[in-house]
């Protein structure tokens, strides 16, 4: 991304330095562990390391969680697949966006 400044020749260029690609998802998340259970959420982006999402609570930069994301289900599949993981928050972006680790998955199968 290039940015100019008005009536100048100085632009600045600004390079996404992330080490893992992020695909803008939104999937259902919901949080099973951590100090304090929060309510269902959303992803709004998910990354091999990590998942911003949102959700209606407040936790602690630091807290462990441990939270399940929703798959699509694929056409003429009779199970729904989740994504059971386990992290960290390490950042709180705004009232309702937080940031966590993907430290841990396993894929959960559930009848349709």
């Amino acid at each position: 991304m290039t940015l100019g400044l008005s009536g100048s020749t100085l632009g600045i260029t600004v390079m996404e330095q992330r080490k893992n690609q992020r695909f803008d998802l939104r999937l259902p998340v919901e949080i099973l562990g951590g100090r304090h259970p929060l309510p269902k959420g959303e992803t709004r982006n998910v990354s091999s390391c990590g998942v911003l999402f949102t959700a209606q609570a407040a936790v602690s930069v630091g807290e462990p969680i441990e939270y399940m994301i929703t798959l699509p289900k694929a056409k003429g599949t009779r199970v729904a697949v989740r994504l059971h993981c386990v992290g960290k928050i390490v950042r709180k972006d705004e009232a309702s966006e937080f940031a966590a680790t993907l430290e841990r998955y396993e894929f959960v199968r559930h009848p349709a």
